[in-house]
């Protein structure tokens, strides 16, 4: 598992310790990964400086097999989760 934000390296090491985190935070400044993925807001929109918060499930041929919008924060691990036991259990 890894995460990326737009966030400068520095900045992602102190939340990523702040929140205990036991996976990689890439720092993506100039936007690229976000581009290639889709999560990059408009120009001009308030949180343009922010991604849209995305989660991609990449199977180990890095074929993406399911992209979730992170509304329901609550439930969103579990749906996740329940996803890859049925991609891996067939």
């Amino acid at each position: 598992m890894l995460g990326a934000s737009f966030d400068a390296p520095a900045a992602n090491k102190r939340f990523a310790d702040s929140q205990r985190f036991t996976f990689s935070l890439l720092s993506d400044v100039d936007h690229a990964i976000g581009t290639a993925y889709g999560v990059v807001r408009p120009v001009g929109n308030r949180w343009a400086a922010v991604a849209r918060r995305v989660t991609f499930l990449i199977d180990p041929a890095r074929v993406v097999r399911r992209v979730y919008d992170v509304a329901d924060v609550a439930h969103h691990a579990d749906e996740v989760l329940a996803d890859l036991r049925e991609l891996t259990s067939g």
